[in-house]
């Protein structure tokens, strides 16, 4: 039986069904680690290179499972590194419980080292904190854990991270004769009154043209897949994603037509020109998700079913249970026998972008020789910059896999820890290694590549595929576009990663490609093998991306000079 604080928290992290508490170790923290070792549970304490990267850890956790992620971070620096990464967390209503260490209470405000307490003049974290998540407190004794326990699960649930601030001697307290920690089931809310609304403008759009329906990630974390098809069968809809969304409708589907927003696709402003009304589901359409696409959401009806109200105008009902809600819309729309879309399969018509003369491989090309390699259920994490657009863009989720892009905050770096935790979850599949792939840029790669450590620690079958342009290629881009191409900060000196990296990790398959015919094969052999491998692919840093915002601005830029 626990008998400290943080046994106490070991043992309800099992009972939570979470089985990896991610983070990185440090005196504040380290009674936590202690009670790990001992604990007769299945939760293993999996120590990162960078707060940061554990948050993220717990964050792709989080986000694969459909359930809570879990970070642990010392005092001072530790916490403040967790910032970035929770701040990612809330913005994309991901639900992480961090635990973070403090100072013992008899020394905050006495000149504590990493105090954080708020007295005598210092941070207080609670404060900083409290502005990043749905729940935080500091946590006074023993007999405040359960029940400040039980509400930053409950917060975390609701969508978005909460966190503990637990003192080192409020840690090592003894706990006594606490019950076990049992939470509550999650509750979701009904709303009868705009889900009618809803039914009502479907109905009615119904009898007078095309129904389409856009959708958001809050499909893949209800589960809420296969109701979507269903949906979308009844009504006859094509399907339209946000780009952080791919993997929430069979991207084969002939009815799927494409991506929304600054990355999309034609066919989906062209399903959007033709429908009477537009059905979004589980995304508050983000300037992201709706670049290009106002002017035809305004001329025509919209409705939308989600957690969190649109940004703009439209017949909302908030729904925190989408498998439930459109399981109910699918059964009262189906008549008889559903049938197949009557869509041809068909391509998407990828964006046009300037012909580039540099060195390296091309987006499209190389996104479209991974696509066709990867096994299906592969995971796909995709991280910031023109890398990010690209493959957004252009790839093709293969079936049963998770796709996940950080657009909360945009953090580069982000992927390679979500892209772990997600694989610690897994990476293990009814038909044995579920692989999980990386897309990331080199500067991403310096931020916080080094978690591909992590990896072969634990050996994760995890392939780390980094597109070396020796630049900040998006930042490189609007130098170009919008400050005339007077200056670079932003390109770096010539590196060698998949020498280096093969280097550093001799045991690691480490390739550099040049070709996609190159590609095609290291990757082929990186796909079959067991753990983790690395692939450093030449690309040209002045190539623009497939992102309408660049795209546009060129054409405004030839419209004035062809005018001169």
């Amino acid at each position: 039986m626990p008998s400290r604080v943080v046994d106490y928290l070991v043992r309800a992290v099992s009972t939570l069904g979470v089985r990896h508490i991610f983070g990185v170790d440090g005196a504040n923290i380290e009674d936590l680690y202690d009670a790990l070792f001992d604990a007769p549970y299945d939760v293993a304490g999996i120590v990162a290179k960078h707060e940061f990267s554990a948050a993220t850890m717990a964050d792709g956790y989080a986000r694969s499972t459909g359930g809570l992620g879990v970070v642990a971070a010392t005092s001072g620096g530790g916490a403040m590194n967790l910032v970035a990464g929770l701040a990612e967390s809330f913005a994309s209503r991901v639900p992480v419980l961090a635990l973070v260490g403090q100072p013992p209470t008899a020394q905050e405000g006495n000149g504590a080292f990493q105090d954080s307490s708020g007295l005598a003049g210092t941070i207080d974290a609670a404060r900083m904190f409290g502005e990043i998540t749905q729940y935080c407190a500091r946590v006074e004794t023993a007999a405040d854990l359960p029940d400040k326990l039980a509400r930053a699960v409950a917060a975390a649930r609701r969508g978005g991270p909460s966190v503990l601030l637990l003192p080192k001697d409020v840690q090592q307290s003894d706990i006594g004769d606490t019950p076990p920690f049992r939470p509550t089931s999650p509750t979701h809310r009904r709303d009868e009154s705009g889900l009618a609304r809803v039914r009502a403008a479907l109905t009615a759009a119904r009898k007078v043209g095309k129904i389409m329906i856009i959708v958001g990630d809050q499909i893949a974390r209800d589960d809420a897949r296969a109701e979507l098809a269903r949906l979308a069968r009844a009504l006859d809809a094509p399907v339209g994603v946000a780009p952080d969304a791919k993997d929430t409708y069979d991207n084969a589907d002939p009815a799927f037509c494409g991506v929304a927003g600054s990355m999309g696709h034609p066919e989906l402003s062209a399903a959007l020109r033709s429908a009477a009304l537009c059905l979004i589901v589980g995304t508050p359409m983000p300037i992201t998700a709706r670049t290009g696409l106002d002017e035809l959401l305004a001329d025509r009806t919209v409705a939308h079913i989600g957690v969190a109200a649109p940004y703009l105008s439209a017949i909302h009902a908030t729904s925190t249970d989408l498998a439930r809600d459109l399981a109910e819309l699918a059964d009262e729309f189906t008549d008889g026998i559903e049938e197949n879309h009557p869509y041809p399969p068909h391509a998407l018509t990828p964006l046009r972008v300037p012909e580039s003369t540099g060195p390296g491989v091309r987006y499209r090309e190389l996104v479209e020789t991974i696509e066709a390699l990867l096994p299906e259920g592969t995971d796909v994490f995709a991280d910031a910059g023109n890398t990010g657009a690209a493959v957004v863009h252009h790839l093709r989720v293969p079936r049963g896999g998770r796709f996940v892009v950080a657009l909360g905050m945009g953090g580069m770096g982000y992927a390679f820890g979500a892209a772990i935790g997600s694989a610690f979850a897994r990476h293990r599949g009814p038909s044995g290694t579920r692989r999980t792939i990386v897309v990331a840029g080199d500067g991403a790669f310096y931020m916080h590549g080094m978690e591909l450590h992590t990896a072969i620690e634990h050996q994760l079958p995890v392939i780390f595929i980094v597109l070396n342009n020796n630049a900040h290629a998006m930042c490189v881009t609007r130098e170009q576009l919008y400050y005339q191409d007077r200056y670079s900060f932003n390109r770096f000196r010539p590196t060698h990663l998949g020498a280096g990296i093969g280097a550093m990790f001799p045991e690691l398959p480490a390739y550099s490609v040049r070709t996609t015919a190159d590609l095609a094969i290291v990757l082929g052999r990186c796909v079959e093998s067991e753990g983790p491998a690395f692939i450093s692919i030449d690309v040209d840093p002045d190539e623009v991306p497939p992102f309408i915002p660049f795209l546009a601005t060129l054409e405004k830029l030839d419209t004035l000079e062809n005018r001169q």
